[in-house]
Protein backbone atom coordinates (compact mmCIF):
# COMPACT_ATOMS: atom_id res chain seq x y z
CA UNK A 1 0.00 0.00 0.00
CA UNK A 2 1.30 3.44 -0.98
CA UNK A 3 1.88 6.48 1.20
CA UNK A 4 -0.40 8.79 -0.81
CA UNK A 5 -4.07 8.58 0.34
CA UNK A 6 -6.45 7.70 -2.52
CA UNK A 7 -8.79 10.52 -1.59
CA UNK A 8 -6.06 13.19 -1.50
CA UNK A 9 -6.93 16.11 -3.80
CA UNK A 10 -4.76 18.83 -5.28
CA UNK A 11 -6.34 21.50 -3.04
CA UNK A 12 -5.31 19.57 0.08
CA UNK A 13 -1.65 19.16 -0.89
CA UNK A 14 1.03 20.57 1.41
CA UNK A 15 3.00 23.55 0.14
CA UNK A 16 6.66 23.59 -0.84
CA UNK A 17 7.37 25.52 2.36
CA UNK A 18 5.72 22.72 4.36
CA UNK A 19 8.09 20.23 2.74
CA UNK A 20 11.18 22.26 3.66
CA UNK A 21 9.97 22.64 7.26
CA UNK A 22 9.25 18.90 7.50
CA UNK A 23 12.73 17.98 6.25
CA UNK A 24 14.35 20.47 8.65
CA UNK A 25 12.39 18.97 11.53
CA UNK A 26 13.61 15.49 10.56
CA UNK A 27 17.16 16.84 10.13
CA UNK A 28 17.15 15.07 6.78
CA UNK A 29 19.75 15.75 4.08
CA UNK A 30 17.89 17.03 1.03
CA UNK A 31 18.68 17.08 -2.68
CA UNK A 32 16.88 18.59 -5.69
CA UNK A 33 15.92 17.10 -9.06
CA UNK A 34 14.54 19.46 -11.71
CA UNK A 35 12.87 18.68 -15.02
CA UNK A 36 11.51 20.75 -17.90
CA UNK A 37 8.95 22.35 -15.58
CA UNK A 38 11.78 24.39 -14.04
CA UNK A 39 12.53 26.11 -17.33
CA UNK A 40 8.86 26.35 -18.31
CA UNK A 41 8.10 28.09 -15.01
CA UNK A 42 10.47 30.83 -16.22
CA UNK A 43 8.99 31.08 -19.73
CA UNK A 44 6.72 28.38 -21.16
CA UNK A 45 6.72 30.04 -24.60
CA UNK A 46 10.43 29.37 -24.97
CA UNK A 47 10.95 26.08 -23.20
CA UNK A 48 7.92 23.96 -24.11
CA UNK A 49 7.95 21.13 -26.62
CA UNK A 50 5.46 23.10 -28.75
CA UNK A 51 7.91 26.00 -29.04
CA UNK A 52 10.61 23.63 -30.27
CA UNK A 53 8.20 21.97 -32.68
CA UNK A 54 7.14 25.33 -34.13
CA UNK A 55 10.79 26.14 -34.75
CA UNK A 56 11.33 22.82 -36.57
CA UNK A 57 8.17 23.42 -38.61
CA UNK A 58 9.49 26.78 -39.77
CA UNK A 59 12.63 25.07 -41.08
CA UNK A 60 10.35 23.37 -43.63
CA UNK A 61 12.47 20.21 -43.64
CA UNK A 62 10.28 17.71 -45.58
CA UNK A 63 11.62 14.65 -43.73
CA UNK A 64 10.97 16.11 -40.28
CA UNK A 65 7.58 17.53 -41.26
CA UNK A 66 6.51 14.12 -42.57
CA UNK A 67 7.70 12.37 -39.41
CA UNK A 68 5.74 14.59 -37.04
CA UNK A 69 2.69 14.31 -39.29
CA UNK A 70 2.76 10.50 -39.46
CA UNK A 71 3.27 9.99 -35.72
CA UNK A 72 0.86 12.87 -35.02
CA UNK A 73 2.63 14.43 -32.05
CA UNK A 74 4.72 17.44 -31.04
CA UNK A 75 6.69 15.38 -28.54
CA UNK A 76 10.30 15.02 -29.69
CA UNK A 77 10.95 12.11 -27.37
CA UNK A 78 8.02 10.13 -28.77
CA UNK A 79 9.11 10.70 -32.38
CA UNK A 80 12.65 9.63 -31.58
CA UNK A 81 11.38 6.57 -29.73
CA UNK A 82 9.28 5.57 -32.76
CA UNK A 83 12.28 6.06 -35.04
CA UNK A 84 14.46 3.92 -32.78
CA UNK A 85 11.77 1.22 -32.90
CA UNK A 86 11.53 1.40 -36.71
CA UNK A 87 15.31 1.08 -37.02
CA UNK A 88 15.42 -1.98 -34.72
CA UNK A 89 12.60 -3.65 -36.67
CA UNK A 90 14.27 -2.86 -39.99
CA UNK A 91 17.57 -4.37 -38.78
CA UNK A 92 15.83 -7.46 -37.35
CA UNK A 93 13.99 -8.27 -40.59
CA UNK A 94 16.82 -7.40 -42.98
CA UNK A 95 14.75 -4.64 -44.56
CA UNK A 96 16.25 -2.86 -47.56
CA UNK A 97 19.47 -1.12 -46.46
CA UNK A 98 18.50 2.10 -48.21
CA UNK A 99 15.35 2.36 -46.07
CA UNK A 100 17.32 1.65 -42.88
CA UNK A 101 19.85 4.33 -43.79
CA UNK A 102 17.04 6.82 -44.48
CA UNK A 103 15.58 6.12 -41.04
CA UNK A 104 18.96 6.53 -39.36
CA UNK A 105 19.57 9.77 -41.25
CA UNK A 106 16.15 11.08 -40.23
CA UNK A 107 16.91 10.19 -36.61
CA UNK A 108 20.22 12.07 -36.71
CA UNK A 109 18.57 15.04 -38.46
CA UNK A 110 15.94 15.28 -35.74
CA UNK A 111 18.49 15.15 -32.91
CA UNK A 112 20.65 17.81 -34.52
CA UNK A 113 17.64 19.99 -35.33
CA UNK A 114 16.51 19.76 -31.71
CA UNK A 115 19.87 21.12 -30.57
CA UNK A 116 19.74 23.88 -33.20
CA UNK A 117 16.19 24.74 -32.12
CA UNK A 118 17.06 25.05 -28.44
CA UNK A 119 20.06 27.26 -29.14
CA UNK A 120 18.02 29.49 -31.49
CA UNK A 121 15.04 29.87 -29.14
CA UNK A 122 17.18 30.42 -26.08
CA UNK A 123 17.50 33.89 -24.52
CA UNK A 124 20.68 35.42 -25.91
CA UNK A 125 22.52 36.03 -22.64
CA UNK A 126 22.34 35.82 -18.87
CA UNK A 127 21.24 39.41 -18.37
CA UNK A 128 17.94 38.76 -20.16
CA UNK A 129 16.92 37.12 -16.88
CA UNK A 130 16.03 40.02 -14.58
CA UNK A 131 18.06 40.64 -11.42
CA UNK A 132 14.99 39.96 -9.25
CA UNK A 133 14.21 36.63 -10.91
CA UNK A 134 17.87 35.62 -10.83
CA UNK A 135 18.21 36.29 -7.10
CA UNK A 136 14.90 34.59 -6.35
CA UNK A 137 15.89 31.44 -8.22
CA UNK A 138 19.32 31.40 -6.61
CA UNK A 139 17.75 31.57 -3.13
CA UNK A 140 15.64 28.53 -4.09
CA UNK A 141 18.68 26.56 -5.29
CA UNK A 142 20.83 27.66 -2.39
CA UNK A 143 18.42 26.01 0.06
CA UNK A 144 20.02 22.75 -1.11
CA UNK A 145 23.56 23.79 -2.01
CA UNK A 146 24.36 25.61 1.23
CA UNK A 147 23.24 22.55 3.19
CA UNK A 148 25.60 20.22 1.29
CA UNK A 149 22.81 18.95 -0.93
CA UNK A 150 23.14 18.09 -4.60
CA UNK A 151 21.23 19.66 -7.49
CA UNK A 152 20.34 17.45 -10.47
CA UNK A 153 18.67 18.51 -13.71
CA UNK A 154 17.62 16.76 -16.90
CA UNK A 155 17.31 20.09 -18.73
CA UNK A 156 19.57 20.99 -21.64
CA UNK A 157 19.21 24.77 -21.48
CA UNK A 158 21.42 27.39 -19.85
CA UNK A 159 19.05 28.69 -17.19
CA UNK A 160 20.53 26.81 -14.24
CA UNK A 161 24.09 27.52 -15.40
CA UNK A 162 23.29 31.23 -15.82
CA UNK A 163 21.66 31.62 -12.40
CA UNK A 164 24.56 29.99 -10.58
CA UNK A 165 27.16 31.95 -12.54
CA UNK A 166 25.44 35.33 -12.21
CA UNK A 167 25.12 34.94 -8.45
CA UNK A 168 28.78 33.91 -8.22
CA UNK A 169 28.06 30.80 -6.19
CA UNK A 170 31.20 29.30 -4.66
CA UNK A 171 29.45 26.10 -3.59
CA UNK A 172 27.73 25.25 -6.89
CA UNK A 173 30.47 23.04 -8.33
CA UNK A 174 29.93 21.37 -11.71
CA UNK A 175 33.26 19.51 -11.70
CA UNK A 176 34.98 21.66 -14.36
CA UNK A 177 38.25 23.54 -13.93
CA UNK A 178 41.28 24.86 -15.79
CA UNK A 179 44.25 22.56 -16.29
CA UNK A 180 47.64 23.53 -14.86
CA UNK A 181 49.97 23.81 -17.86
CA UNK A 182 53.37 24.12 -16.19
CA UNK A 183 53.57 21.86 -13.10
CA UNK A 184 57.33 21.32 -13.48
CA UNK A 185 58.11 25.04 -13.80
CA UNK A 186 56.15 25.78 -10.61
CA UNK A 187 58.57 23.57 -8.71
CA UNK A 188 61.30 26.03 -9.70
CA UNK A 189 59.37 29.07 -8.50
CA UNK A 190 57.60 30.06 -11.73
CA UNK A 191 54.06 31.48 -11.76
CA UNK A 192 51.34 28.90 -12.56
CA UNK A 193 49.81 28.97 -16.03
CA UNK A 194 46.33 27.60 -16.68
CA UNK A 195 44.47 26.51 -19.80
CA UNK A 196 41.84 28.77 -21.37
CA UNK A 197 39.51 25.77 -21.60
CA UNK A 198 37.52 24.30 -18.73
CA UNK A 199 37.87 20.52 -18.45
CA UNK A 200 35.74 18.17 -16.40
CA UNK A 201 37.20 15.93 -13.70
CA UNK A 202 39.39 18.31 -11.74
CA UNK A 203 36.72 18.99 -9.10
CA UNK A 204 34.41 16.01 -9.55
CA UNK A 205 35.04 14.78 -6.00
CA UNK A 206 33.23 17.85 -4.63
CA UNK A 207 30.74 18.22 -7.49
CA UNK A 208 27.31 19.45 -6.39
CA UNK A 209 25.57 20.29 -9.70
CA UNK A 210 24.81 17.51 -12.18
CA UNK A 211 23.42 17.70 -15.73
CA UNK A 212 22.11 14.15 -16.04
CA UNK A 213 21.14 14.50 -19.72
CA UNK A 214 23.95 16.86 -20.64
CA UNK A 215 23.58 20.55 -21.45
CA UNK A 216 24.34 23.05 -24.21
CA UNK A 217 27.79 24.22 -23.02
CA UNK A 218 29.29 20.76 -22.39
CA UNK A 219 31.10 19.04 -25.28
CA UNK A 220 32.89 15.71 -25.58
CA UNK A 221 36.02 16.29 -27.68
CA UNK A 222 36.81 12.58 -27.77
CA UNK A 223 39.67 13.11 -25.34
CA UNK A 224 38.31 15.58 -22.79
CA UNK A 225 34.91 16.69 -21.52
CA UNK A 226 35.05 20.44 -22.13
CA UNK A 227 32.77 23.29 -21.09
CA UNK A 228 32.30 26.22 -23.43
CA UNK A 229 32.90 29.58 -21.74
CA UNK A 230 32.33 33.27 -22.29
CA UNK A 231 34.99 35.19 -24.16
CA UNK A 232 35.62 38.93 -24.39
CA UNK A 233 34.32 38.81 -27.95
CA UNK A 234 31.17 36.68 -27.61
CA UNK A 235 28.37 35.68 -25.26
CA UNK A 236 28.34 32.02 -24.28
CA UNK A 237 25.46 31.13 -26.59
CA UNK A 238 27.29 32.68 -29.56
CA UNK A 239 30.29 30.44 -28.85
CA UNK A 240 28.01 27.41 -28.64
CA UNK A 241 26.33 28.32 -31.94
CA UNK A 242 29.76 28.61 -33.55
CA UNK A 243 30.50 25.04 -32.49
CA UNK A 244 27.11 23.91 -33.79
CA UNK A 245 27.87 25.54 -37.14
CA UNK A 246 31.10 23.53 -37.20
CA UNK A 247 28.98 20.39 -36.72
CA UNK A 248 30.16 19.95 -33.13
CA UNK A 249 27.32 18.92 -30.86
CA UNK A 250 26.97 19.12 -27.08
CA UNK A 251 26.60 16.15 -24.78
CA UNK A 252 22.87 15.90 -25.12
CA UNK A 253 20.59 12.94 -24.33
CA UNK A 254 17.64 13.10 -26.72
CA UNK A 255 16.86 9.40 -27.21
CA UNK A 256 13.22 8.32 -26.91
CA UNK A 257 12.39 5.94 -24.07
CA UNK A 258 14.08 5.38 -20.74
CA UNK A 259 16.15 2.45 -22.00
CA UNK A 260 17.47 4.47 -24.94
CA UNK A 261 18.29 7.40 -22.67
CA UNK A 262 20.16 5.13 -20.28
CA UNK A 263 22.04 3.56 -23.19
CA UNK A 264 23.12 7.04 -24.29
CA UNK A 265 24.15 7.93 -20.74
CA UNK A 266 26.26 4.77 -20.42
CA UNK A 267 28.32 5.76 -23.48
CA UNK A 268 29.67 8.94 -21.91
CA UNK A 269 31.81 9.13 -18.76
CA UNK A 270 30.47 12.53 -17.68
CA UNK A 271 26.84 11.37 -17.95
CA UNK A 272 27.66 8.10 -16.18
CA UNK A 273 29.18 10.04 -13.29
CA UNK A 274 26.10 12.28 -12.98
CA UNK A 275 23.68 9.35 -13.18
CA UNK A 276 25.61 7.36 -10.58
CA UNK A 277 25.71 10.40 -8.29
CA UNK A 278 21.90 10.41 -8.33
CA UNK A 279 21.98 6.68 -7.56
CA UNK A 280 24.03 7.33 -4.41
CA UNK A 281 22.16 10.18 -2.70
CA UNK A 282 21.06 9.80 0.92
CA UNK A 283 18.24 11.44 2.87
CA UNK A 284 15.39 12.88 0.79
CA UNK A 285 14.95 14.02 -2.80
CA UNK A 286 12.70 16.95 -3.71
CA UNK A 287 11.59 17.20 -7.34
CA UNK A 288 10.28 20.17 -9.28
CA UNK A 289 8.94 20.18 -12.83
CA UNK A 290 9.59 16.48 -13.25
CA UNK A 291 6.53 14.38 -14.03
CA UNK A 292 8.08 10.88 -14.09
CA UNK A 293 6.50 10.08 -17.44
CA UNK A 294 6.81 6.86 -19.39
CA UNK A 295 10.20 7.96 -20.78
CA UNK A 296 11.69 8.54 -17.31
CA UNK A 297 12.03 4.99 -15.98
CA UNK A 298 15.82 5.33 -15.95
CA UNK A 299 15.48 8.15 -13.40
CA UNK A 300 13.17 6.05 -11.23
CA UNK A 301 15.75 3.24 -11.44
CA UNK A 302 18.46 5.60 -10.15
CA UNK A 303 16.20 6.69 -7.28
CA UNK A 304 15.44 3.08 -6.41
CA UNK A 305 19.14 2.24 -6.41
CA UNK A 306 19.68 5.07 -3.91
CA UNK A 307 16.81 3.70 -1.81
CA UNK A 308 18.49 0.28 -1.77
CA UNK A 309 21.87 1.64 -0.67
CA UNK A 310 20.99 1.04 2.98
CA UNK A 311 21.44 -2.67 2.38
CA UNK A 312 25.06 -2.13 1.31
CA UNK A 313 26.14 0.80 3.49
CA UNK A 314 27.46 -0.18 6.92
CA UNK A 315 25.77 2.84 8.48
CA UNK A 316 22.46 1.98 6.78
CA UNK A 317 22.23 5.40 5.14
CA UNK A 318 20.06 5.55 2.05
CA UNK A 319 17.43 7.59 0.23
CA UNK A 320 14.40 7.45 2.50
CA UNK A 321 11.86 9.52 0.61
CA UNK A 322 11.03 11.57 -2.46
CA UNK A 323 8.83 14.68 -2.45
CA UNK A 324 7.29 15.13 -5.90
CA UNK A 325 5.96 18.52 -6.93
CA UNK A 326 2.73 18.39 -8.96
CA UNK A 327 0.99 21.20 -10.82
CA UNK A 328 -2.54 19.85 -11.23
CA UNK A 329 -5.09 17.24 -10.24
CA UNK A 330 -4.12 15.12 -13.25
CA UNK A 331 -0.44 15.29 -12.24
CA UNK A 332 -1.40 14.10 -8.77
CA UNK A 333 -3.44 11.19 -10.15
CA UNK A 334 -0.52 10.18 -12.34
CA UNK A 335 1.85 10.01 -9.34
CA UNK A 336 -0.72 7.95 -7.43
CA UNK A 337 -0.75 5.43 -10.30
CA UNK A 338 3.03 5.06 -10.46
CA UNK A 339 3.78 5.30 -6.73
CA UNK A 340 4.41 1.56 -6.52
CA UNK A 341 7.37 1.90 -8.91
CA UNK A 342 9.37 3.63 -6.17
CA UNK A 343 11.20 1.73 -3.44
CA UNK A 344 11.27 4.73 -1.11
CA UNK A 345 8.43 6.64 0.52
CA UNK A 346 6.62 8.92 -1.96
CA UNK A 347 5.19 12.29 -0.88
CA UNK A 348 3.55 14.95 -3.03
CA UNK A 349 3.30 18.72 -2.71
CA UNK A 350 1.82 21.66 -4.60
CA UNK A 351 4.59 22.77 -7.00
CA UNK A 352 2.80 26.06 -7.67
CA UNK A 353 3.75 27.20 -4.16
CA UNK A 354 7.51 26.93 -4.79
CA UNK A 355 7.56 30.41 -6.39
CA UNK A 356 11.03 29.83 -7.78
CA UNK A 357 11.20 33.03 -9.79
CA UNK A 358 9.37 35.15 -7.20
CA UNK A 359 10.93 33.95 -3.96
Amino acid sequence: MGNIPNDLTFEKLPSYQDVIKDLAKKKRQKHLLMGNGFSMSYDSKIFSYNALYNFIEELKDPTLTKLFSIINTKNFELVMQQLDNFIEIADAFDVDENLTEKLKKANATLRNSLIDAISSLHPEHVFEVSEEKSKSCFAYLNEYLENEGKVFTTNYDLLLYWILMRNESKIAIDGFGRELLNPEEIKHGNEPEFSDELFWGKHKDIQSVFYIHGTLPIFDTGVEIEKEVYTNQHFLLENIKERLNNKEYPIFVTAGNGDEKLKHIMHNRYLIFCYEALSKIEGSLVTFGFNFGEYDNHIISAINKAANNGLMNKDGKKLYSVYIGVYSESDLEHIKKIEDKFLCKVNVYNARTANIWEH
